[in-house]
């Protein structure tokens, strides 16, 4: 059999020593045309970007968008930082102690606890893989996941500072999402399977004897309010741009529609996965659709979105994201549409 020759041509060979040869540190050979257009480039896009922050749109979005956000901030804030002291302060044991050892009655007060424990998405899924592996129910941790984000009271200020003058919001919010956590409890009651939980390793929750509480509160603190904060500013960036750029005829067609305009905010509350502490701000700035669709948004993405998913995914196992978050989304859409119904 012939043999292939795999060694480099003198051509490449030549290129390599060259490249070898220049000097540590050197300019790179076209370093003129890298420097113009360094130069050149971000000059003519500010020029651009000046230029479109005069258009009518544009200052519409600008000012939507930051309303949100500056509106949202306080109690993103206030939220993160009691997550955080929480995270540092209460030992991950006390919740175990508080439930009752009958599953089917651990589900319904798992879900109040969320009312008195605030807490942000992020944070409740390693809680409730702490808290079964302290040998709480699932079924019971699993409600505590749902609710704690949802119904906390910083949230339910901020859903009514959103909606002034609607307490019947409030109290929709704070029932639908109750009614969705211990359905889903019991539902894993009913339904679930051992082997669809694939528990990664439990990450500790609460204080680490030797370690400073404030340096965990500290650090608890920064990672939530820093990653919920990104989330944050892309919800209300993107609810600006749906009340500014997408055609109203568009949105017309959804929210003309009751079962639609549900369906709608509904997916777009798991796209976004906006904070728990500022997606009411966002949904109240969704003025076009019907109030039972604004609190399906915001039943609804609490519990389910694309970050949850994969937080569950990663702590749980992809099999049960799949089946607990499509489950999540249904019930939540029926709890919602029922309870709005009946109040708003």
């Amino acid at each position: 059999m012939q043999e292939t020759d795999i060694r480099p041509s003198a051509a490449a060979a030549e290129g390599v020593r060259a490249a070898d040869a220049r000097p540590a540190g050197a300019l790179p050979r076209h370093w003129p045309l890298l420097l113009l257009g360094a130069a050149v480039v971000p000059g003519v896009l500010l020029v651009l970007v000046g230029r479109s922050l005069d258009e009518p749109a544009v200052q519409a979005w600008r000012t939507v968008c930051l309303a949100v956000t500056v509106q949202a901030l306080p109690f993103l804030l206030l939220g993160t930082a009691l997550s955080g002291a929480i995270n540092a302060f209460v030992p991950a044991r006390v919740f175990s102690r508080l439930l009752p050892r009958r599953a089917a009655l651990a589900v319904p007060v798992a879900g109040m606890a969320g009312v008195v424990l605030p807490g942000c998405e992020c944070a409740s899924v390693p809680v409730a893989n702490s808290l079964i592996g302290r040998g709480v129910t699932p079924a019971a941790a699993f409600a505590f996941l749902l609710s704690a984000p949802a119904v906390n009271p910083v949230v339910l200020t901020a859903t009514a500072v959103a909606f002034p003058g609607s307490p019947e919001m409030v109290l929709a919010r704070l029932l639908a999402s109750l009614v969705t956590a211990a359905a889903m409890g019991w539902l894993w009651l009913w339904l679930g399977r051992e082997e669809w939980l694939k528990r990664s390793v439990v990450r500790h929750t609460g204080h680490v004897p030797g370690r400073s509480r404030f340096t965990e509160f500290r650090r608890g603190f920064q990672h939530d309010f820093l990653h919920a904060g990104g989330f944050l500013v892309v919800g209300a960036m993107a609810a600006a741009t749906f009340n500014v750029a997408v055609p109203r005829t568009l949105l017309d067609t959804f929210a003309g529609s009751p079962w639609l305009s549900v369906l709608f905010l509904a997916a777009l509350a798991i796209l976004l996965a906006v904070c728990s502490e500022a997606d009411a701000f966002v949904a109240a700035s969704l003025s076009g659709f019907s109030p039972v669709a604004r609190l399906a948004f915001m039943v609804v993405g609490p519990m389910v979105d694309l970050k949850l998913i994969a937080l569950q995914a990663g702590t749980f196992g992809r099999a049960f994201a799949v089946r607990f978050s499509a489950a999540t989304a249904v019930v939540a859409v029926v709890c919602s549409a029922l309870i709005g119904g009946v109040l708003l």
